[in-house]
């Protein structure tokens, strides 16, 4: 099955670091959060992936080109011409990867539906390229074939920005400094969309996903929500960079499991 992660956007709220490369590029434990993304997917033998491009596009195009040569050991002979010897290979070796220039401006709907000739399977994997979480994907799927919608989303919970305390009467019951949220769920982008999705979206730069597009499925009954109350992180600024990169420091990271 197909996976698209939206590359696209500029992350100015990591302007320190998106200044010089696009968000999905943004380091945590030494690699770019886009890798850990689509490591994750491939943990379930999810392979073949569809970035849309945008901002800064050259950079992830030039990363993954040099992957081979920058993750392996080789001997060269610096005659003209001469083809480097592998003495081994990355375990991303089975990766196929499709680069797509979407628009620099391009919202997220155009975005999708600019990829959309990409696409090698009927039913696909969607996800933002600035997001973590260990939801079991094979489950996922399973979920959005026997439902027989149109789309599928991960309901969240969200980390609570302040803590959370669980009152009953004037008793606190629980007390949980900056935990995840226990009521409400957000989209934690991670979808499985049919094609026909794309029925719902134009290459319209001004196209938004969310906005219009996933309102209408909703309103045509298209939308099921498949709730994972697991780990789930964003990466929009500096205090959550260092977060998910302390995960991965300490060994504590959910989403790892290769």
């Amino acid at each position: 099955m197909d996976v698209v992660i939206l590359c696209g956007g500029k992350g100015t709220r990591l302007s320190e670091e998106t200044i010089l490369k696009p968000k999905p590029m943004v380091e945590i434990g030494g690699k770019p959060i886009l890798w850990h993304i689509m490591k994750y997917y491939s943990s379930f033998g999810f392979n073949r992936f569809v970035l849309a491009l945008g901002y800064k596009s050259d950079y992830i195009k030039e990363y993954f080109y040099n992957y081979k040569t920058t993750n392996s050991d080789f001997t060269i002979n610096l005659l003209p011409d001469s083809t480097p010897v592998f003495h081994n290979s990355a375990s991303e070796s089975d990766w196929e990867i499709t680069f797509i220039d979407t628009g620099l401006e391009t919202l997220k709907g155009g975005r999708i539906k600019r990829i959309e000739k990409y696409l090698k399977t009927d039913n696909f994997h969607l996800t933002y390229g600035d997001g973590l979480s260990d939801v079991n994907l094979k489950e996922l799927v399973q979920f959005h074939i026997k439902h027989k919608k149109l789309a599928t989303v991960s309901a969240v919970r969200p980390p609570s920005r302040f803590g959370e305390m669980i009152i009953k009467g004037d008793d606190v019951n629980t007390f949980d400094e900056k935990s995840q949220m226990h009521s409400g769920f957000i989209n934690g982008g991670f979808f499985v969309l049919n094609k026909k999705v794309l029925e719902y979206l134009s290459e319209d730069e001004n196209c938004d996903f969310e906005f219009g597009p996933l309102q209408k499925i909703v309103e045509d009954r298209q939308l099921k929500a498949y709730k994972h109350t697991g780990f789930w992180q964003c990466m929009d600024n500096v205090r959550e960079r260092d977060f998910l990169n302390k995960l991965v420091v300490e060994a504590q990271a959910p989403w790892i499991k290769w």
